[in-house]
Parts: structure tokens; sequence; C-alpha cells
């Protein structure tokens, strides 16, 4: 296979919130041979507008989102929401505008959008990227990259190859987490008690990381671990992925 070209699509959470994330990621992707790009006229994925029942509004980041990865091999973000954002809700929302041709494009974009394990694994063939983290580590899957995004198994995949780590299963994994965007915000009472019962199984592992594929989520969750004191961290499946044994001399 010649070098993929892989355009970064950093996602704006990660980008505000936890830069080491998509910088994590770019680390990763070189290392396992690709050529990577940062379009910088990307923007927000609009999913918030799109899921608070703003179309209208949310067609413009469509249209700039095709603008901004039309021309590359592949899409790749460390973002399963996001990823099942672009798949589910762009060609909806050029349909809705009535834009024939943006539904065309943004569809084509779209199929060469990937999770960042979904692309490691089915594009670049690898299930053992050389990683090391010798840590005791649980992993949450998230709602939207395992309903929308449909990534499977294969983060776990990826991390069972990693070497030196203790991975624990995690109880009720399949369980939100509470975050669900602005349902947090519209639902506070709700999501923090989904988040609690989420940290409560966390902490039943004895682990020292919670990993997860969505910034946002180890967010909701890490801020109920960090006020109970519970001494877990919360780290990005690209930041483990991306650790090395060199690194961590």
């Amino acid at each position: 296979m010649s070098q993929p070209h892989v355009a970064l699509f950093a996602t704006c959470i990660t980008d505000t919130m936890k830069p080491s994330v998509p910088i994590a990621t770019v680390k990763l992707l070189e290392r396992l041979g690709c050529k990577v790009s940062y379009p910088e006229r990307q923007t927000c994925c609009g999913q918030i507008m799109t899921n608070t029942g703003y179309w209208d509004e949310a067609v413009p980041t469509v249209k700039n989102y095709v603008r901004s990865f039309g021309e590359y091999d592949y899409i790749v973000a460390p973002s399963g929401s996001c990823v099942g954002s672009v798949r589910e809700q762009h060609p909806m929302l050029a349909k809705h505008a009535k834009d024939e041709s943006l539904a065309r494009e943004a569809t084509a974009v779209a199929a060469k959008t990937y999770e960042l394990t979904e692309f490691i694994v089915d594009v670049l063939g690898v299930t053992d990227v050389g990683a090391y983290f010798p840590h005791r580590v649980t992993y949450h899957p998230t709602c939207h990259s395992m309903r929308i995004a449909k990534v499977g198994d294969r983060p776990l995949q990826l991390l069972r190859a990693v070497r030196g780590i203790d991975l624990i299963d995690l109880p009720k994994a399949e369980q939100c987490c509470g975050f669900g965007g602005t349902f947090s915000l519209k639902n506070p009472d709700v999501s923090i008690a989904m988040a609690t019962d989420k940290a409560r199984h966390v902490r039943s592992t004895d682990a020292e990381y919670l990993v997860a594929g969505d910034h946002a989520c180890l967010m909701n969750i890490g801020g109920v671990l960090h006020r109970g004191r519970s001494g877990v961290k919360t780290i990005h499946l690209a930041e483990i992925l991306a650790s090395t044994e060199e690194a961590a001399a």
C-alpha cells in the first residue's frame, strides 16, 4: 500500500479542551507510515446544532466540511461521535436543504471519513501499533462510537496489543455516561446520575486510567471521578496508542 494521505479532523472539543489528543493522533498515524495534513479551515461538524433542531443553521458546517476535506484520500478523527455525525447527519442536512449537489458531495466525503481505530484496523490492516503503556486500564465504549460509527471491538483489538497494559473489563460498559451533548445541559440531574453510576463501575475495577475514544465522555465521567477524589485518571485512546517505550524512558 502506498503512503496514505490522511487529513486530520481534530474535532472542536479535542482541539479546544484536550489538544494533546489530535497531537497524539498525528504522531501515531505518522509512525504508521501515513502522510498527515491539517486543513486549517475545518470547524465543528455541526452535531450539537443538528441534535438540538437547528438544521438550517447546521447546513453551513456541512458545506465547510466538504470544502475542507474533499480533496483527501482519507479523513481520520479521534472521535466516534463526530464521525457518526458526519456519516449520518451531513447527507441528511444537505437533503433537508434541498441541495442535491451538496448531498452527493457530503455522502462521498462521509464515505472517506473514519474513526481512528477503524482506520488503523480496516484500512492500514494493523492491530499492533507498537505502543507501550504499563498501567492498569479500563475501557468505556462510548455510545456514538458503538451505535452510530459502529467501531465494534476495534479499540479493544488495539488496546490488547499494547505492551505492558493491564486491561480490565468495565462492568456495565454498554451503559451511557450521561453526557449526550446538550442532554447533559437540558437534563443535568439525570446526566449526573448516569455519570455517577459509570464512575462507580470505573472505581470497582481499581484501574489507574479510564480510556475512551471520545473526549466529551471522558470529560463527563472524569469530572465525577475527580470530584470524588477517586485517583482514577482519564486518557484518550489515541494517547495510549501513541505512547512508546522510548517515550516513557
